[in-house]
Formats: C-alpha cells, structure tokens, sequence
C-alpha cells in the first residue's frame, strides 16, 4: 500500500518540480490557501506555541505571524519538492554560503564538523554546501522516513548532490567507522528536535521555557573531536536564502558540559524572536512543558 502511495504522488511531485520558478511559486500560493485557510492544518499547534512564547504579543499580531509562517512553509516543502530536478548552478544561486573560507579553514585542522541546524528558514537546501568542492564528504543524520518510497526518494535528492543520509540510531557507528578510515567528514544534524521521553537528562530555557534537550550533537562531537559550527540561515527573498557559518568551538572536549547546546541555542533564539514566521511552529517543541523535572535531570 505505501509503495501505491508512492507512485500515484510521485508523478504530481515531479511535474510540479519542473516548472519555471514564477508558475512554481504560483503554485505554493494555491497550496497555502488549502493548508492554511480550507485544512488548517494544525492551526491550533501553531496558535499555541506562538501564545506561548510571544505572551507579549496581540492576538492580530499573532495571526499575522501564523500567516506568513505558513506561507513560507508551504513555500519550504515545495522547494524540496523542486530538489528532484533543480540544476546545480541554481541551487547555488539560490542558497548562498557567505564563509565559505571557514570549511577551508577548518580543512587545515584536519577535523570532522559538526553542523548543527534548526528547523529554521531552509534546511532543505544545506547541502548546496556540497557544491563548494568540499574535502569532507557530506553527511545528513536524520530520521527515517516510514514510507519506503518517500524515504528512497528523500536519500536520491540528497545523493544529487554529493552528499548522503545516515539514519540516527547508525550515526555513532557510521561516524566511528569513518574516523577511523580517516574520512573527514560534514555532519549535518537538526538539533532542536523534542525528545520522545519528559525523562531527558538536560532541561533549560528554550524561548523562555524550560524544555528537555537532546545533546547528540554535543556528545558526537566531543567523542570524535568535531568543530562544532551553527548555520545561520536567513531568507533574502522568496526562494532565496544565504547561509553563514558560525564557529561554536574548534575543541569540543575542552568546553564545559551542556555548554555547546546552549551556545547552540542562544544563536537559534536570537534568530527566532528576529523573523518568528521563519520558524517551524508545527514542530511540537514544547510538548514536555508542565510535567514534573526528573529528580537525576540537569537544569540550566
């Protein structure tokens, strides 16, 4: 049945991907007015969290921020759509990267990297950096997709350009095996994901709420003496973004604990409370707020 699921939707995703960019945002328009005004799809998620965290705001204030994040991540999942058949020489255009000299810096160091990102802006489009002809081979850890087909198709758009998906529960052994054959490497990680369980071990302040947060990104790069970068990402204009690098630490084991997921934090706050409508609301970032700390929990 998914694979039926797959190829009745697979044909539709490619036509859309193939057409001229002034028809294709067209199109984003008309899926917007569906999402937002006709499904609404979680409406009340979005309307929650923006509450939550802007309390300071007006209700028109706050509606208005919900508008242009749904457009914009209408836009978001369309352009991975137009990954499918979008050149090279376009996506370079479109996603800048304004340091590249920082990789090259960091090749001197002979280190791996940490790329740590948000579910902020486009994070659809990172792997562009792959196009810089990197010395480190580039590596995205995600979660695998349930759909098999969806999943293929997610891994062929990512290998289009250079780079390759490791599932999360393989990074460790996938990055070790790497190491150890000497292979330097580009880990991008989203790093603001909410953990399944209330029962995480580090809790602290997340748009002024205490939250749970996963520090893998902050333990893999400790363990595999990885600089650890931020990538800031902003919107220019419609289907244009630029990119910049931003060093949190050259020498991971040297920082004190939990130190590199705040710094992480602080530059994705800032960001957030700058352009809110960039952000993914949907995202259930603060499921965990209200239940009980655990005793054993370290709390910044």
């Amino acid at each position: 049945m998914q694979a039926v699921v797959f190829w009745l939707f697979y044909p539709l995703l490619w036509l859309i991907s193939i057409l001229p960019f002034w028809l294709f945002y067209r199109v984003s328009d008309v899926v917007y007015f569906i999402v937002y005004h006709l499904v609404g799809y979680r409406k009340k998620t979005v309307t929650d969290n923006l509450n939550l965290v802007f309390p300071e705001k007006s209700s028109e204030e706050i509606i208005k921020i919900r508008k242009k994040f749904y457009a914009h991540m209408c836009d978001m999942f369309l352009e991975m759509v137009k990954s499918i058949s979008i050149s090279e020489a376009e996506l370079k255009k479109r996603f800048v990267y304004t340091n590249i000299e920082e990789i090259r810096r960091i090749e001197k160091l002979d280190k791996s990297i940490m790329l740590m990102c948000g579910h902020y802006a486009s994070f659809e489009w990172l792997f562009a950096l792959q196009l810089h002809e990197l010395k480190h081979s580039a590596f995205g850890i995600y979660k695998k997709i349930r759909n098999p087909g969806f999943d293929k198709l997610i891994n062929d758009i990512r290998r289009r350009f250079g780079a390759e998906l490791i599932q999360n529960s393989k990074a460790n052994m996938r990055i070790s095996r790497n190491e150890n054959a000497g292979l330097r490497g580009a880990y991008a990680m989203i790093a603001d994901q909410s953990p399944k369980t209330a029962s995480y071990k580090f809790w602290t302040d997340f748009m002024g709420k205490k939250v749970p947060f996963y520090t893998g990104s902050e333990r893999i790069a400790k363990e595999f003496d990885m600089v650890v970068l931020y990538l800031h990402v902003e919107k220019v204009k419609r289907g244009y973004y630029k990119a910049s690098l931003i060093n949190i630490s050259d020498n991971p084991a040297e920082t004190g604990n939990n130190q590199i997921t705040l710094d992480y934090i602080q530059h994705l706050e800032k960001q957030i409370r700058e352009k809110p409508e960039l952000y993914l609301w949907t995202h259930k970032r603060w499921k965990h707020l209200g239940k009980e700390i655990p005793k054993n929990a370290v709390v910044r």
